[in-house]
C-alpha cells in the first residue's frame, strides 16, 4: 500500500525543529507584550469575499494563489492567504474599532497556492501586528522600532536593511499609474509576460518585478515620490524624522509597493542577501482605508508580518542559533530495579518545587547502563540515579554527565535544595 505524505509545500516541523520556533516565538511575543500589545485570534477558514475585497480581485493572491472550496452549505471559504483582513474583520465584528485604538499581534499558518522553494512554502507561519485608530506617522515608527528590535534581539540586525516608501494618497497613486502605463506602454514589447499581465491589471507592481532587463527599463520610469500629495509626504518626511532620532537606519526604496491593494502612504520591508531570492523577512505598511473598505467606519492602521519560516532560516544562516535548544531535560531522572512508584513521587517532588527544571524521567525500565546513555542522549546536564538501595534508605544520586564533579548522594529534600542552589 502506497504511503500517505505531506502535502507539497505543507511541511511537518519535528522535535528537533520545534525547540527554535519555540525560541524565535519566545522572544517575538515577549517584546510585543514589553510594548503593550495584546494577542488577538481568529479562524484559519473565511469568507472568500473578505479577500476579494481586501486584497484586490487583480492580484496574483486571489486570481492564482488561493486555497478556496465551497462548503456543504454551498458558501464559498477560503483558508486564510494573510492575516491583516482577517484581523480587521474580527476587530470590526467584535466592536474594537470604532473610538478606540488598538494595539494587536497574532500568530499562524497562513496559505498560498504558490510554488514551493525555500523560504517560500504553500503552508507558512507568521507573526503579525496591526495598530488601529491612531493617525500620525508616531505609530508607523513605534511599529518599525519595535520590528528593529526583535531582529536585535535574535541577533540578525547586521544582516537585514530597512526599505520604506510612501506610496502616498488613491488619488496620487492614480496619477502615478497613469503616467506610469504611458512610459512603459512605449516599452511593451521589452517587458517580460508576469509584467505585461500586470500593465493592465497592476500597474505598481512592475515595480517588484524580480526580471533585470525590466528592472533596467524602470530606471528612467516617473518616480512615484514625486507624485505624492502633500499630506503623505508631510507624513514621510515626519516618519524619517522620528527613525532618525531613534537611531533607525534605512534606505529610501521608491520602487518598494507591496502586493495587497490596501496598503497607503507607509510601505516598508526589512531584507536580507543571506537567503538567495526570499531576501524579506519582515513587512508591511499603512492600509488606512481598508476598514472603511470592509464595512466599517473610516479607521486609520499600519501593521506588518514577519515569515516565521524565513526568520528561523536567517538565524540558522548566520549562526546565531543559541545553544542548547535542542536539550530535552536538564535533569534526567534513571529509576534502576523496583523503584518506579518512589521514583513517579520524587519526579512530581522535583516539579513541584522547581518548576523552571525540565525533568525527564525513565520509562520503560533497562538496566543501569541502558538508562545511563539515555540520560547521555537527552541532553540532561545531570542524573539522578535511584536503585533500591537508594530507595529505601530515602537517597538518590546525583550524577554529573558534562563535567567532572564528584558523584554524592543526598537524601530527597537535599537532593531538591541542591538542584535550586545550581540554577
Amino acid at each position: 500500500m502506497k504511503k500517505i505524505q505531506a502535502i507539497r509545500g505543507m511541511n511537518d516541523l519535528l522535535p528537533e525543529q520545534s525547540s527554535l520556533w519555540q525560541y524565535v516565538e519566545g522572544v517575538v511575543t515577549d517584546i510585543l507584550a514589553r510594548y503593550g500589545y495584546q494577542e488577538i485570534r481568529f479562524p484559519i477558514v473565511e469568507s472568500t469575499e473578505l479577500f476579494k475585497r481586501s486584497i484586490g480581485e487583480v492580484t496574483d493572491i486571489v486570481e492564482k494563489e488561493m486555497y478556496t472550496f465551497a462548503d456543504r452549505n454551498g458558501d464559498s471559504l477560503t483558508l486564510r492567504p494573510e492575516g491583516t483582513a482577517c484581523c480587521v474583520r474580527a476587530c470590526e465584528e467584535n466592536g474594537l474599532l470604532y473610538n478606540q485604538t488598538q494595539r494587536l499581534w497574532y500568530m499562524g499558518p497562513m496559505f498560498r497556492h504558490e510554488r514551493p522553494q525555500k523560504g517560500r512554502y504553500r503552508q507558512f507561519h507568521q507573526i503579525g501586528v496591526e495598530t488601529f485608530g491612531i493617525q500620525g506617522p508616531d505609530i508607523d515608527a513605534e511599529v518599525l522600532v519595535l520590528s528593529a528590535r526583535i531582529l536585535r534581539e535574535l541577533g540578525v540586525a547586521d544582516d537585514v536593511v530597512l526599505q520604506i516608501n510612501s506610496l502616498g494618497s488613491s488619488d496620487a497613486r492614480l496619477a502615478y499609474k497613469t503616467a506610469l502605463v504611458e512610459y512603459l506602454s512605449r516599452l511593451q514589447d521589452q517587458l517580460d509576460e508576469d509584467s505585461k499581465r500586470r500593465l493592465t491589471t497592476n500597474p505598481m507592481r512592475i515595480l517588484d518585478s524580480k526580471d533585470a532587463n525590466t528592472q533596467k527599463l524602470l530606471d528612467a520610469a516617473p518616480v512615484l515620490l514625486d507624485y505624492l500629495d502633500e499630506e503623505s509626504r508631510v507624513h514621510f518626511d515626519g516618519l524619517k524624522s522620528l527613525l532618525d532620532a531613534a537611531g533607525i537606519r534605512y534606505q529610501v526604496n521608491p520602487r518598494l509597493v507591496r502586493g495587497l491593494d490596501y496598503y497607503g502612504k507607509t510601505a516598508f520591508e526589512w531584507v536580507t542577501d543571506k537567503l538567495g531570492a526570499q531576501s524579506t523577512v519582515c513587512a508591511g505598511g499603512r492600509y488606512d482605508g481598508l476598514v472603511e473598505q470592509l464595512g466599517g467606519k473610516s479607521t486609520p492602521a499600519v501593521g506588518f508580518g514577519i515569515g516565521l519560516e524565513r526568520l528561523v532560516l536567517l538565524l540558522q544562516a548566520v549562526d546565531v542559533v543559541p545553544v542548547g535548544l535542542d536539550q530535552q531535560a536538564d535533569v534526567f531522572l534513571a529509576a534502576v530495579g523496583n523503584v518506579q512508584p518512589i521514583a513517579m513521587q520524587l519526579a512530581e517532588r522535583i516539579r513541584d518545587e522547581l518548576p523552571f527544571v525540565r525533568l525527564l524521567t525513565n520509562c520503560g525500565g533497562g538496566n543501569f547502563k541502558s538508562q545511563l546513555k539515555k540520560a547521555d542522549k537527552s541532553g540532561a546536564d545531570i542524573a539522578l540515579i535511584l536503585g533500591e538501595d537508594e530507595a529505601n534508605a530515602g537517597t538518590v544520586s546525583v550524577k554529573f554527565l558534562r563535567e567532572e564533579t564528584e558523584q554524592k548522594t543526598l537524601p530527597f529534600d537535599e537532593v531538591i535544595a541542591y538542584l535550586r542552589s545550581l540554577e
